[in-house]
């Protein structure tokens, strides 16, 4: 699964370096940063734009051409100064997506202010999981049961609407098997596949990553 988007990694314990290491796997463009210098001599065989810089310097966001990137993904949450920090410049920059790594709810509500548009809590979410995110555009959420298979609960296409799942025959086009759908009223797994899915509908299935990266 690959993308067209541009990422960079703010951190590279250990959180950082497996979110940006799947990032790069998969072909994506990545600048990945961190203030340690020995950090990035460890991390430059595996991430070929690796910078030792201080994130919280207006001067280096610039030089680093982080008003470019589509996604920063600030992973220092050891350092709330320095996330917040980074945080704020990135934004001024004019990133549409800053996702902030942090340590607990009161920081949380802090990051949230100074205008991340995301916080992850690494004890909840792992860091190739929320590569795996941020890669397959359109999905909801991403639970790797195995190497080829994972659940996903996934929009409703414009072009599927007012279409039935039998009309669709999205398991055969896309191999995927729809074991429930999610709408305001909750979640239903008796699912009858001659109803029209509607806009508002979310499609929970199981599925081959390669597969569902036909559906982006």
């Amino acid at each position: 699964m690959s993308s067209n988007k541009s990422y960079a990694v703010f951190g590279l314990g250990r959180y950082g370096l497996s979110v940006a290491k799947e990032l790069f796997k998969t072909g994506a463009e990545v600048i990945a940063v961190d203030i340690c210098e020995a950090t990035v001599n460890s991390a430059v065989s595996e991430l070929p734009f690796c910078k030792c810089a201080d994130v919280t310097d207006p001067e280096v966001i610039k030089q680093l051409g982080i008003a470019n990137v589509d996604v920063v993904i600030i992973a220092t949450s050891g350092n709330l100064e320095a996330s917040v920090m980074s945080t704020m410049l990135c934004k001024e920059a004019g990133v549409k997506t800053v996702i902030v790594k942090c340590a607990d709810e009161m920081h949380q509500k802090i990051l949230l202010r100074v205008g991340a548009d995301q916080v992850v809590f690494p004890e909840k979410e792992s860091g190739i999981r929320l590569a795996k995110n941020l890669l397959s555009s359109g999905f909801v959420d991403i639970i790797e049961l195995s190497d080829d298979a994972s659940m996903v609960e996934l929009d409703v296409r414009s072009d599927w609407v007012g279409k039935s799942l039998l009309e669709l025959n999205l398991r055969r086009k896309y191999m995927m098997n729809i074991v429930a759908i999610r709408t305001s009223s909750g979640v239903t797994t008796n699912i009858d596949p001659e109803v029209p899915l509607a806009k508002e509908m979310k499609l929970i299935v199981i599925a081959n990553p390669s597969k569902l990266a036909k559906l982006k």
